[in-house]
This record gives structure tokens, C-alpha cells and sequence, in this order.
């Protein structure tokens, strides 16, 4: 493999004007809850995602026919919506083949970002299918950390870590801080990564919304994908 693929991090999107350069692929992450909600809809046999920044925006699809509205905003559901952020709201069969228009605090604005990159999204449901797929492509890497209202969060980075530590070990290189931190990150934090989040900003905030259950599968879940969800006309779809 060519040595000169490179992993860079971006420990929050207010950073990535900085490393936006249009030629890397981008993967989006955020664990709490988004990407993981994508991988879980995907597995459960959604067609396509539709992810959108605002609120009005989701609605305008409402009642069409096919098409599931979800909506988050500082981690609660929001009225009027068929769905929230919850991995669990998607485990049935109403979003077969449906299409689903998506907004989040974080995750969703990240995708948004990305738009003009070959951009994917990742979870721990489909980190092996999205570490095969970035080997086989060819291509230097941005892992693009959703973070919480553009500030730095640990799951995200975390899980950065561990998806460059996959690549790292299939021939890609990093000469970037925030990717040698998030490796370390990962080692540290690998026996139990749902306690030694336990003081993290964002669990303590779903804790607090008695959303624990979610945090527990989007850490550990109980399935794995191999769809990787790719971004093609603004839309999120199997690859």
C-alpha cells in the first residue's frame, strides 16, 4: 500500500476548514447518537437518508408517502416527528425501504459540512466495513469528529482512535497530533469504554435524560453492518 495515505483527525468541526482538502474521504462520527442511528436504520432495512440541518426542512417531507421524519435537538425528540436519536426507535419493520429525513444537534450538521468530500458515516456497528472500505479506496482519510456544539467530546475521538489504529496497521501513516491522541485515547480506554466514559460530558447528559440504554449499545451494539453509507446527491445510501 502507499505509504503516503494519511489519517488526520478533526477533533471538532469547527476545525475543519483546516483540514478540508477536498481529495480525502471523509468520515463522519458521532457516536451519541447519529452515525449509530444511521448504521442502525441502514441494518434495518432503510433505503436512503436524507440528513438535513433544520427543523423546517425535515418537516417539509411530513406525510409524504414513504418517508419518515426524526428530529434531535440537545439530545431530546422533538414533537411532531416520527422519530428521535434513539438507535432503539429504528429496530422495526415501518422503516423498511422507507426513506428517512434526519436532523441532529451535531451529527447531521457534520454530514452537511462534508457535502463537497467523498464522505461516509461510521459506528461501532460497521467499523470493520468501514475500515476494508477506506484500505480498499485508496485514499488519505479525515475522520470528522461531530463533537457537542463544535466542542471537543471523548466517544467521538475515542472511536477515531480506534478506526486509525485499523488503517494505521494496513499501511496507511499519520504525522497529526489529534490522530496520535485519539490512538492513545483508544489503548486507555479499550477494557471498558463505557466506564471510562463515565464522567464524559455526553454520557452524563443522556444518563441524566434516562437514555443510558442508548449509550450502551451505541458502545457495545449488539450487531454488527457491513453497509457503509455513503453521501451521493446529499443523500446517505448503501453502498
Amino acid at each position: 500500500m502507499n505509504k503516503k495515505l494519511q489519517i488526520n483527525t478533526c477533533l471538532s468541526p469547527l476545525y475543519f476548514e483546516k483540514y478540508s482538502d477536498n481529495k480525502s474521504i471523509v468520515v463522519v462520527i458521532d457516536i451519541l447518537r447519529a452515525t449509530s442511528v444511521i448504521s442502525t436504520a441502514f441494518h434495518f432495512g432503510v433505503k436512503e437518508i436524507i440528513p438535513v440541518q433544520s427543523l423546517q426542512t425535515a418537516l417539509n417531507y411530513k406525510g409524504k408517502e414513504n418517508f419518515i421524519v426524526a428530529a434531535e435537538r440537545n439530545a431530546m425528540p422533538i414533537e411532531g416527528f416520527d422519530f428521535g436519536n434513539s438507535p432503539f426507535h429504528y429496530m422495526n419493520e415501518k422503516v423498511k425501504e422507507k426513506t428517512l429525513v434526519f436532523t441532529t444537534t451535531n451529527g447531521t450538521k457534520s454530514i452537511q459540512m462534508a457535502m463537497q468530500h467523498h464522505t461516509i458515516t461510521a459506528s461501532f456497528i460497521n467499523i470493520d466495513a468501514v475500515a476494508n472500505y477506506l484500505i480498499n479506496q485508496q485514499k488519505s482519510v479525515i475522520l470528522l469528529c461531530a463533537g457537542w456544539k463544535g466542542f471537543f467530546n471523548l466517544e467521538d475521538s475515542i472511536f477515531a482512535g480506534k478506526l486509525a489504529s485499523k488503517l494505521l496497521d494496513n499501511g496507511f501513516a499519520t504525522t497529526d497530533d489529534s490522530t496520535l491522541s485519539s490512538v492513545y485515547l483508544h489503548q486507555i480506554s479499550d477494557v471498558d469504554l463505557f466506564s471510562f466514559l463515565s464522567k464524559s460530558s455526553h454520557r452524563k447528559r443522556l444518563k441524566t435524560l434516562n437514555m443510558e440504554e442508548d449509550t450502551k449499545f451505541c458502545l457495545s451494539p449488539t450487531f454488527k453492518s457491513d453497509i457503509v453509507p455513503v453521501l451521493q446527491d446529499e443523500k446517505l445510501i448503501k453502498l
